[in-house]
């Protein structure tokens, strides 16, 4: 069921399910996520069994407000908070220790947690809600100080970007709220920091350079160090896939597989920003925007279109090297290694 969230009605409806223990598809700025309460292990193991997610895969748990942290997190590092002043609320997930004893099966059974303040106006709406002690007249259960909330797709699939994908991918029995396209487009960016310095654990929209210009330290990768960095979201190697197989390109590679193919081109999608000719009148063809901002919009939106399409194989351009391209080189880059 899709309920639009700029309803009052339908957010009081929404926190209820939550509070009651029960999913909600919710809108953020990034994708869409599948929320349930952060702080009840049996309310989170519906997302595991609805998405087909390993249990021992930790979630994002999103907060109304950096008042938030303390309910989940033991610690907050000067650097931490200087990236929490600064990108709060917004597309920034921070990796901080854990308080014992509170979300256990959120975290994966880690000593850390991963904490997100959405800025879409849906999501602060649900869970001010949420936090909000319910009616004595209403069955809504106790206050809840944070989702978990995942995307709402199956496990390593390709993330929702409107309810309506959420509902074409987890059913119409879930309750999502309609908060519009997402403005951003991709997850958010992950910082580890429990390890002294930042490290990035997951490109997104917020660059390294704005990381660095905030809290005064360049982010190191997970590669720079020693031991292994904590587990988090939509790091493994293969990860947001489309059914058709992605395989990525320059454009002189493209031009001369289509160039090969001739007339008989076909059951392909073509995602490109360069200017391609081909003899076939059977591709489907989409050129992709020059600024990687609005491909990060548009870009989960295109390869469901893309599977809609039933086409067999997704033929991308291989986005520049530039800083910011990264966080849509690395969500293609996992899409092409499923």
């Amino acid at each position: 069921m899709i309920l639009d969230g700029n309803a009052p009605q339908a957010i009081a409806t929404a926190a209820r399910a939550v509070r009651s223990g029960a999913l909600l598809g919710l809108p953020t700025e990034t994708v869409y996520g599948l929320a349930a309460d952060a702080s009840s292990d049996t309310a989170v193991a519906q997302i595991f069994a609805a998405k087909g997610r390993p249990s021992d895969h930790p979630l994002i748990v999103h907060v109304a407000n950096a008042e938030g942290i303390a309910h989940f997190a033991s610690e907050v590092p000067g650097f931490a908070q200087k990236l929490v002043d600064a990108f709060w609320p917004g597309p920034l997930t921070l990796i901080l220790p854990r308080l014992p004893g509170v979300a256990n099966a959120a975290t994966g059974g880690q000593d850390s947690v991963g904490l997100r303040c959405p800025a879409h106006p849906v999501a602060h709406a649900l869970l001010v809600a949420c936090a909000a002690a319910g009616d004595s007249n209403e069955a809504g259960g106790p206050p809840v100080w944070g989702v978990a909330a995942p995307s709402a797709n199956r496990f390593g699939r390709v993330s929702p970007t409107t309810a309506q994908h959420v509902q074409d991918e987890l059913g119409d029995d879930l309750l999502v709220l309609d908060g519009g396209p997402c403005d951003v487009g991709i997850e958010s960016t992950i910082v580890d920091c429990t390890r002294g310095v930042p490290v990035l654990l997951r490109p997104g929209a917020i660059t390294r350079a704005q990381i660095a210009a905030a809290c005064g330290m360049a982010p190191l990768s997970k590669e720079d160090l020693p031991t292994a960095t904590p587990r988090a979201s939509g790091t493994l190697e293969a990860h947001y896939a489309p059914s058709a197989k992605v395989r990525l390109m320059d454009a002189k590679a493209l031009q001369t597989s289509l160039d090969l193919l001739g007339t008989d081109a076909a059951h392909i999608a073509i995602y490109a920003r360069a200017a391609l000719r081909s003899r076939s009148s059977k591709l489907v063809m989409r050129r992709m925007p020059d600024d990687a901002a609005a491909t990060a919009q548009q870009l989960f939106a295109v390869l469901r279109s893309f599977d809609d399409e039933g086409v067999k194989l997704i033929w991308i351009e291989t986005p520049p090297a530039s800083p910011d391209w990264e966080g849509v080189r690395d969500r293609l880059q996992r899409a092409s290694a499923a």
